[in-house]
């Protein structure tokens, strides 16, 4: 089967990222990168059971920690974790990130794949204070040049600086001048490691793909070394073709 049908017969939950939460340690790791200080007001959409809100209010001592989230039953058990712990100036809500008031926000994190969200959300992003800083992962927000990059860690800051091309973007990510199999295996490696918990059993599958998807994405914008596919590239499309029934080769432009 393509590799479009295989996730697409992958629950709903897993593509979205609504059964997926950060581990403590990225989290750490992504509120360090941002830069978040005391006087921040950080809201992180999509926060689960709001250990990040959590996160920023103990270790980072934020002014104010928003968590808000579209799964009721996640917030109230994080509104249980948040008054077990004590925090006062955390909170969590239910409701849809898009109609949401984050107006006085300077911290955002913001890990979203429903390109219909990312759009929306860019829109309403723009209308931030100036120095607003946006953290994603894997991409920065669609259409718009990075402020700083670590990968998988991306931040934008408002007002943002529009991207004259994907092939701008993309090179900006990588910093590199064009993208061998080393680079995306690297850089694949480094998004699964974020997203997984250290005990995963899935990563490897996670990072093969992911080292694909980045080399083939580099190869039809131009950006890829070399005009020929990598032996290594080679062997990965056909393991996952011969042993995992999931086909890419047709991705190649």
């Amino acid at each position: 089967m393509k590799i479009e049908e295989y996730l697409s017969s992958l629950p709903s939950s897993i593509i979205n990222g609504d059964d997926i939460e950060l581990p403590d340690n990225t989290i750490r790791d992504m509120l360090k990168f941002a830069g978040l200080q005391e006087k921040d007001v950080f809201y992180h959409l999509g926060c689960g059971t709001g250990k990040g809100i959590a996160i920023a209010v103990q270790e980072f001592g934020v002014k104010k920690a928003i968590g808000i989230d579209s799964n009721k039953t996640k917030i109230l058990e994080g509104q249980t974790f948040l008054k077990d712990k004590h925090i006062t100036s955390g909170s969590l809500i239910h409701e849809d990130i898009t109609i949401s008031d984050m107006n006085d926000a300077t911290v955002i994190l913001f890990w979203f794949s429903d390109e219909k969200i990312i759009q929306t959300m860019t829109d309403r992003f723009k209308k931030l204070n100036p120095g607003c800083r946006i953290i994603t992962i894997w991409g920065p927000l669609a259409g718009h040049m990075p402020d700083k990059v670590d990968f998988p860690f991306i931040l934008n800051i408002t007002p943002f600086k529009k991207a004259e091309s994907l092939r701008q973007q993309m090179l900006a990510i990588f910093d590199t001048d064009c993208i061998d199999f080393a680079v995306a295996w690297e850089f694949a490696d480094r998004y699964s490691k974020a997203i997984s918990s250290r005990d995963s059993e899935n990563d490897r599958f996670l990072t093969i793909l992911q080292t694909l998807v980045i080399w083939i994405n580099a190869k039809n914008l131009g950006v890829a070394c070399g005009d020929d596919i990598p032996d290594p590239v080679k062997s990965y499309i056909g393991i996952l073709k011969t042993f995992f029934n999931i086909e890419v080769e047709h991705l190649l432009k």
